[in-house]
């Protein structure tokens, strides 16, 4: 039986491109000459320390933009709040989606259910496979879940007929 899976993944090695790109233009830049600003990346979360909130706000500005550049999504990103670490300087945790959540596969198996389309959605982990008889049908569930699920950024993968 034709199937595949949903997925919430970004590119990791991408995504640590984008970082390494990040560190390098901090060292460049005038406005940080003489900063102690830095951007660390772990298994799921990106650590941003900066000597200020406005160098803070600037580093978390070229995080985005070098993302967008490496064409990881933006939305993986989450900004948590900043904290103080000492004296005057900032860290803030950036945490990195990495697989679908319960209320988001909830989301796309009720949108597939919904549809009336002749698929089965089931949760399985953190993805939600799809089966259907025809590939058509498949096809057609993807451009569904692109449709309708615009807050997170979803992936498919492992397309069988």
């Amino acid at each position: 039986m034709p199937s595949f899976d949903v997925v919430c993944k970004p590119d990791l090695i991408e995504l640590r491109n984008a970082v390494d790109q990040v560190n390098k233009e901090i060292g460049t830049r005038f406005d940080f000459k003489g900063s102690d600003s830095k951007v660390e990346l772990n298994e799921n979360t990106i650590m941003v320390y900066a000597d200020d909130d406005f160098k803070l706000e600037q580093i978390a500005e070229i995080i985005r933009n070098k993302c967008a550049k490496r064409n990881v999504d933006v939305r993986f990103l989450t900004f948590d709040k900043k904290e103080k670490v000492s004296g005057d300087r900032i860290k803030q945790t950036v945490t990195v989606k990495n697989g679908l959540d319960k209320d988001l596969a909830k989301q796309v198996v009720k949108e597939i259910k919904d549809s009336k389309m002749k698929v089965q959605a089931s949760i399985q982990g953190d993805t939600v496979r799809i089966q259907g008889a025809k590939r058509d049908d498949l096809q057609g569930a993807i451009a569904l879940l692109k449709q309708k699920v615009t807050e997170t950024p979803l992936g498919f993968e492992n397309f069988r007929d």
